[in-house]
């Protein structure tokens, strides 16, 4: 079952700063603890990560040698067209579409028309990641 949004990888493989779902939701693995195999069974693994969109703690808890569900992230770029209140309107570089995305904390201040930020995109949503230029 790949799609074009999901690709599969073993657990030992992912590194903390990759991005894992869990739960359904794309997040970036912040950190990684594998357990020694015991008597009867395989090494475990228990990663914690944190929602690329809502910014939510998960833990996932698996087999080291399980398969893992893996978002497929596009990095895109925009430029800040207007700022209204919490919300920031974008315009993709490349397509030209315009749309608008909730300013979270870290980027609060920081947006201001012409600016151009990152744009982490996975299963049909967008989030900023990082601003380009001031």
């Amino acid at each position: 079952m790949e799609s074009d949004d999901i690709a599969f990888m073993i657990m030992k493989e992912i590194k903390v700063g990759r991005y894992i779902l869990i739960d359904g939701i794309p997040c970036k693995v912040v950190d990684i603890e594998t357990s020694s195999p015991g008597k009867h069974g395989s090494a475990k693994m228990r990663l914690t990560g944190i929602g690329i969109f809502d910014g939510q703690k998960k833990t996932l808890l698996k087999p080291a040698d399980a398969d893992a569900e893996v978002p497929v992230i596009k990095k895109t770029k925009a430029q800040v067209v207007s700022v209204t209140g919490n919300n920031v309107q974008l315009m993709d570089s490349e397509t030209f579409e315009v749309f608008e995305l909730p300013i979270t904390e870290e980027f609060q201040g920081k947006m201001n028309p012409g600016v151009e930020v990152e744009l982490l995109t996975a299963m049909g949503r967008r989030a900023l990641s990082r601003v380009l230029s001031a």
